[in-house]
């Protein structure tokens, strides 16, 4: 039985995705993130570094999002439903899959943690000060920056339904959460074939029972 570690308002939730479009029979851990909104300790029993998502299949533990959506699709998905077969599709999916983590989340994840340096559990002596430093990083560095990546996804979706071509893939299922993460901090009101994916993926039944299943996201708070 494949167990996914979901930790809430997490990246795991791609996982649960995955695995509703596959209608695999899993099974669901729970962890709650503490008032610092890391993992908590018990992760690290799953797996050294102690974040999510993480699952255990038998005895493998797999960790990493696009490791782990790479694993259950090759080794549970016989038809390729979600692993595009035509080069130049798979090539786009390859990209996909890790730009999202290697390119995008980190200037997301950046972006909220110079936000929240005027904020508990900065002290509250030195919030004016890390408010400050935060509004100037993140106007100077993080923001433009975002904005070329939002121009780069938006162009590349004004021209195809799904990220790797024709029919949704296992970058469609990467990208998700990076791309929440930027409708939630700024929003998609300049990116409407962004906006018109986001919406296509959300009304998918799969999405929803993984919605079900994971409980919503609110990524406004939420790195891991």
């Amino acid at each position: 039985m494949i167990v996914v570690h979901h930790l809430n308002n997490s990246r795991s939730q791609r996982i649960l995705w995955l695995l509703e479009e596959l209608a695999l029979p899993y099974e669901i851990r729970r962890y709650q993130r503490q008032a610092s909104m890391l993992a908590p300790e018990a992760l690290k029993k799953v797996h050294p570094l102690g974040k999510a998502p993480v699952i255990t299949d038998g005895d493998r533990v797999v960790a990493e999002s696009g490791a782990i959506l790479e694993y259950l699709a090759e080794r549970y998905d016989p038809q390729r439903l979600l692993l595009p077969q035509d080069e130049a599709a798979k090539l786009e999916n390859r990209y996909w899959l890790h730009y999202a983590e290697g390119s995008l989340m980190p200037l997301v994840v950046m972006r909220l943690i110079f936000s929240r340096l005027g904020k508990p559990p900065v002290p509250w002596l030195l919030r004016p000060i890390g408010a400050a430093l935060g509004n100037g990083v993140r106007k100077g560095f993080i923001d433009k920056q975002l904005a070329t990546h939002r121009q780069f996804i938006e162009q590349h979706l004004a021209n195809r339904p799904w990220f790797s071509g024709e029919r949704l893939s296992l970058a469609d299922i990467q990208m998700s959460f990076p791309v929440q993460g930027l409708a939630a901090r700024g929003g998609l009101h300049e990116m409407p074939a962004t906006q018109a994916w986001l919406d296509k993926i959300t009304r998918r039944p799969a999405w929803q029972r993984a919605v079900q299943q994971g409980g919503e996201l609110n990524l406004a708070d939420s790195a891991s």
